[in-house]
């Protein structure tokens, strides 16, 4: 897997890393992930985009192409008091925020996804889904399928479920075959 991730000593010189300032997700248009990537590293902004190598195919070739692990967005670390020459940058929609603050995220959930692709594991981006979500099959002989994911695992328990008499059935299927609906 690629891990291009662009962070650290290219966005910000040793000396100038401010690590006490948040991290947010930057939302992008579409594929201009690093477009923003690379605007920011010049403006000094630490940047981190994680990559996953796919394979790309056009008429004549096939290649390994670096995609973002999270289409549309980057993250950055900056002081939020500057947040408007973030916004100014090509590509930039937004700054993830909430009640129009942006949004800091957990230092430990960036540290985690980059020491990941640091290493030569396989990894995969996948739904994040959680115990008690309505869901939908996607793939095999319950596809278009929607229960309630009870357990999560190596295989989910779906519970299909008639409301009306209260009553209800549970299967395994495997995790990676069912969505958020």
């Amino acid at each position: 897997m690629d891990t291009a991730s662009h962070d650290g000593p290219a966005g910000l010189a040793a000396t100038e890393e401010r690590t006490d300032d948040p991290w947010y997700a930057i939302w992008t248009r579409s594929r201009h992930e690093q477009v923003v990537r690379d605007q920011l590293e010049r403006k000094q902004v630490e940047v981190f985009l994680p990559t996953i190598t796919r394979w790309s195919r056009w008429k004549d070739r096939r290649k390994k192409i670096a995609w973002p692990l999270f289409p549309g967005y980057c993250f950055a670390r900056f002081d939020a008091e500057h947040r408007r020459g973030i916004l100014r940058c090509t590509g930039v929609v937004s700054i993830v925020s909430f009640d129009g603050e942006p949004a800091a995220i957990a230092a430990h959930e960036i540290n985690g996804i980059r020491r990941l692709v640091d290493t030569d594991l396989l990894y995969d981006p996948c739904p994040l889904i959680r115990e008690g979500m309505m869901v939908e099959v996607v793939h095999g002989p319950l596809r278009g399928v929607v229960g309630r994911l009870v357990r999560k695992g190596t295989h989910a328990r779906l519970v299909l479920s008639v409301d009306l008499i209260g009553q209800a059935v549970s299967v395994e299927v495997d995790a990676a075959d069912v969505k958020a609906y």
